[in-house]
């Protein structure tokens, strides 16, 4: 007889889970009960981590953006020269967004799937990469590197002319050399605006 032990009904455990039943069935045909099943447990027992389907892909999309925030802070905190710091923000970004593209398309449409769905999630997400852009900004107008009045306003313009290079609508299109020299292009005039005082 088998002395195997069902593992806990951890929150990690149930959102690998329903990571895997999105990918299968998509978000629309995923209910909390699909989950339960994929994991062998009852729907209540779902219910007493999450309380509803939307909870639980805002937990989905909460933790995966997370992966992509955690390594970005460290950068928008590190000791680098403001302007190189911001290149090295801004291209880890999109780095980490062509990657997940490049490894797994299938699961990245699910997550894009699930983001545009957690909407509350997202938007706190995009905020949060607003304040570390922001940081960056602020350093480099102390040090008087970069000529900006608001920072949060600049790094706001600087977040929003490299969408399509990190929005995950778009970041398919964008990859490979000619997009890498666009990208190059596009930060060397955002830095020099941000020097002259144009943002």
């Amino acid at each position: 007889m088998s002395t195997a032990k069902t593992p806990p009904l951890t929150r990690d455990r149930i959102l690998d889970a329903t990571v895997e039943v999105l990918r299968r069935h998509g978000l629309e045909k995923t209910g909390v009960v699909d989950v339960a099943r994929a994991l062998g447990v009852s729907h209540g027992a779902l219910y007493r981590h999450f309380s509803s389907k939307a909870a639980l892909i805002d937990a989905v999309a909460e933790r995966w953006l997370t992966k992509v925030s955690q390594p970005l802070a460290a950068i928008a905190e590190g000791g680098k020269a403001p302007p190189a710091r911001l290149r090295l923000w801004i291209e880890a970004l999109v780095g980490l967004k062509r990657r997940k593209v490049q490894e797994d398309p299938a699961l990245f449409a699910v997550y894009h799937a699930v983001a545009e769905a957690a909407h509350g999630v997202v938007r706190g997400h995009v905020e949060a990469l607003r304040r570390q852009l922001a940081t960056i900004v602020a350093a480099g107008a102390a040090r008087g590197e970069f000529k900006v009045k608001d920072p949060a306003s600049a790094a706001t313009a600087v977040f929003d002319a490299t969408l399509r290079f990190h929005h995950p609508a778009f970041v398919a299109a964008n990859t490979g050399p000619e997009a890498d020299r666009a990208l190059s292009a596009l930060l060397d005039l955002l830095l020099a605006g941000l020097k002259a005082g144009a943002l």
